[in-house]
């Protein structure tokens, strides 16, 4: 559901590539809710990656791994800066682990590597992972997931889900279905995207349960993923994304407990439910989609029901 982790799904992927389409370029509110313990650490990473970026200009995802390898900078600083340049380089390059089989055998093992390492260097390693989109990557992902304890680093199992989700490889399944029932928030909402790349009955009846799930964000995700397969169960669910007045009561997590929706954020769970709408016959979605065209605050969200609108029934 869909912004980059850097700001919170191989014959699969053949069968289904737009589901591939929209896993690569991760997910609508998955990952955008992530929290720094300080606002001043958010500032000081912020400078970090763009100073980052400026020295990655003009290098390969291969160069991007040396550096990963090689590391240096206060704090080795660099190390997690070359991963974050890795992930991002290998969105241009959907093709890479088909051109250069060899490069995802390293990065994998670069990641089993990085276990005792800066967890950012983990976390954008698994975006890599993610977008090379090799099954290969599978059983050190789920590894990763299956020894996570308590006392893991939730995000850094949130972006190994998310790989998961992206690389879309069956093996990886039963895993994702245990994390949907996890206690951790982001856990469960990232194990719940993830599983909308999954067809199947088990995938789906987990999909239908996370709609009664007590967190807002893990029902849009489920919803999303069921109007794709044509359940019209996901309705409800669809209508209230599409509700300003319900979203502006909304709570998410913050630093502070919890906070209400920024205005991106609702923006976003609207576009969502919107582009998602189409998939289902259903009257009270369409009457929805009308009054968003005609009187939406936002042009963007106003011209993305219209298109809804006109979108062939499926």
């Amino acid at each position: 559901m869909s912004e980059t982790p850097a700001e919170e799904q191989s014959s699969l992927r053949e069968d289904r590539p737009s589901l591939r389409e929209d896993r690569q370029s991760t997910p609508f509110l998955v990952l955008q809710f992530f929290i720094f313990p300080m606002a001043i650490v958010a500032v000081c990473v912020a400078v970090f990656v763009v100073f980052g970026l400026i020295s990655a200009e003009g290098k390969n995802p291969r160069q991007h791994l040396a550096e990963v390898r090689a590391g240096g900078g206060l704090f080795n600083i660099k190390r997690w800066q070359a991963a974050f340049a890795l992930a991002n380089a290998l969105e241009a390059e959907r093709d890479l682990a088909r051109k250069d089989p060899a490069f995802v055998d390293e990065v994998v093992a670069l990641y089993e590597e990085s276990k005792e390492d800066d967890p950012l260097v983990r976390r954008y390693l698994a975006l890599a992972l993610g977008r090379l989109g090799d099954r290969r990557a599978v059983p050190v992902l789920t590894k990763t997931l299956d020894e996570g304890g308590r006392d893991t680093d939730s995000q850094t199992l949130i972006y190994a889900i998310w790989a998961l989700g992206s690389i879309g490889d069956p093996a990886s399944a039963p895993t994702l279905l245990r994390l949907a029932g996890s206690e951790d928030r982001g856990v469960r909402k990232t194990a719940v995207h993830a599983l909308g790349v999954f067809p199947g009955e088990e995938p789906h009846a987990a999909l239908a349960r996370a709609l009664d799930d007590a967190a807002d964000d893990v029902r849009w995700n489920a919803a999303v993923a069921l109007a794709r397969r044509g359940d019209g169960r996901a309705t409800p669910v669809l209508l209230q994304m599409m509700d300003r007045a319900h979203l502006s009561r909304v709570e998410v997590p913050s630093t502070a407990g919890t906070e209400r929706l920024a205005p991106d954020q609702v923006d976003a769970a609207v576009l969502q439910a919107v582009s998602s709408a189409p998939a289902l016959s259903d009257p009270a979605l369409r009457a929805a989609l009308e009054s968003l065209r005609a009187g939406d605050p936002s042009l963007k969200v106003r011209e993305a029901a219209r298109i809804a609108l006109d979108s062939p029934e499926e």
